[in-house]
């Protein structure tokens, strides 16, 4: 569950359960990471440096699980991922000194930002675009529903170590999936292990009562190809007009969306009540706005949800920042309601970011592009403190400025709703050919057969 809670900004509530103050509730004494590592006086900025760790760790992992998937599968990363994820979360549990806290924080980021992403990239491609939204719904609303677990677990366990080992624990239960899900048979096709691919292809289908057309068959025939199979690279992201459109235009919009995020986090904060209380609502309110978001993208598609969520993040924080200090409970409202905002556009744009990325690199394509969240994250603070010192309501005239731009360049992205998924880097430049192309989509589109 810990790839639940470290993403999307959740390590910054995880983070106030553990560092917060408040050494009673009720008459169960609770011990707090503050208090074991004296991160008190000249040593407080240290805690912030756990945070700044988890978002160290997002960065890197986003780059490393992602060109790795893309190299060496889907399937071997994730299981590496979350027994990476499960050892350096009890590390973390256990450390003796502060330093050793923050080696194991930075490398518990890296692994459980491998499998988020890596997850969801399996959902993209074992499913065909039918229920791709529903694969995506349900392993975004995955981070809400840790949102909302959370609370109950710091309620009831007392040490903040526990909370890290209950947290921890369930990766290596789902160790199992080396028994329950398949390598992804797109990646195969990429790496011409076609007969590996056909096999994978004919098992789904025969679990959806269905078989595979005869064409699918004559493709073992490239197995024994001699055509080159290249390995992912960066400069595949931007050596062509259509990739480096797209790359530069999703990390933007990675960026601006963690960016308005986080910022509304730290500026609203929790609101002088129940901890507990107000985590469980905010993990309900993300959960309605994750399902509202995906209900927008089934009926509209993908451009016009993300223009709408990001006009709404956007003029909803620029509306808070015309409202008036006195009333604060009214600006607070409009700035919760940006946030819901800026929480359905990046359910959507997770899904745009899979359905654009060309399967031959499409785990290392989203992760570069979802890395910029973590810079985002890093941002956040830096704009929100230092752009108030000029004047209290910049930030929020900053977020909604960055938020409307975002939706423009959105805009600027082909729809993607009901279109196959694209395998090569070729494919992409040469959409409207392919597309035209029949006989080819039926012997690429595997999601025939779910």
């Amino acid at each position: 569950m810990a790839d639940l809670l470290f993403e999307r900004g959740n390590w910054w509530w995880f983070n106030l359960i553990i560092t917060t103050s408040q050494a009673m509730k009720g008459s169960r004494k609770r011990t707090f990471m503050v208090a074991m590592y004296e991160l008190v006086c000249d040593d407080a900025w240290k805690v912030d440096m756990s945070q700044t760790c988890i978002e160290i760790g997002f960065f890197l992992g986003a780059l490393i699980a992602g060109y790795s998937a893309d190299r060496f599968g889907r399937k071997l990363c994730l299981l590496a991922c979350l027994a990476g994820t499960g050892v350096s979360g009890i590390a973390v549990a256990v450390a003796p000194t502060y330093p050793v806290f923050v080696i194991f924080r930075i490398l518990q980021g890296l692994f459980g930002r491998g499998i988020c992403l890596t997850n969801a990239v399996i959902a993209t491609e074992l499913v065909g675009p039918r229920y791709r939204r529903v694969a995506i719904v349900v392993t975004q609303a995955a981070f809400s529903s840790g949102i909302m677990i959370l609370p109950g677990l710091a309620y009831l366990i007392r040490s903040w170590k526990g909370i890290q080992m209950a947290i921890t624990i369930p990766n290596f239960v789902l160790l199992l999936y080396c028994c329950l899900i398949p390598e992804s048979p797109r990646w195969l096709l990429t790496r011409m292990r076609i007969k590996e691919a056909l096999k994978i292809a004919q098992n789904i289908a025969e679990q959806n009562g269905k078989s595979l057309p005869s064409s699918y068959k004559e493709m073992v025939r490239g197995e024994n190809s001699s055509e080159e199979i290249k390995t992912p690279s960066l400069l595949d992201l931007f050596r062509t007009p259509q990739m480096r459109k797209r790359t530069l235009i999703l990390m933007y919009s990675w960026f601006t969306n963690s960016l308005v995020y986080l910022g509304l986090i730290l500026r609203l904060g929790i609101q002088g009540g129940d901890s507990y209380t107000d985590l469980f609502v905010v993990g309900a309110v993300e959960l309605l706005a994750t399902i509202l978001g995906i209900l927008m993208v089934d009926r509209f598609g993908r451009r016009r949800p993300s223009l709408i969520s990001n006009i709404l993040a956007g003029t909803l924080c620029l509306l808070a920042a015309c409202i008036s200090l006195d009333m604060h409970w009214l600006k607070s409202a409009v700035a919760t309601l940006g946030r819901c905002g800026t929480t359905m556009s990046l359910s959507i744009l997770f899904l745009v970011t899979n359905e654009l990325q060309p399967t031959s690199i499409r785990n290392f394509g989203v992760s570069v592009c979802s890395s910029l969240s973590a810079i985002g994250g890093i941002a956040a603070p830096f704009v929100l403190f230092k752009s108030a010192i000029l004047w209290s309501e910049l930030p929020l005239v900053i977020f909604g400025a960055l938020s409307l731009v975002a939706g423009g360049l959105m805009q600027l992205l082909p729809e993607t709703k009901g279109t196959r998924l694209l395998q090569t880097v070729d494919d992409v430049e040469n959409i409207m050919r392919l597309y035209d192309q029949d006989e080819y989509k039926e012997m690429i589109n595997l999601s025939i057969s779910t």
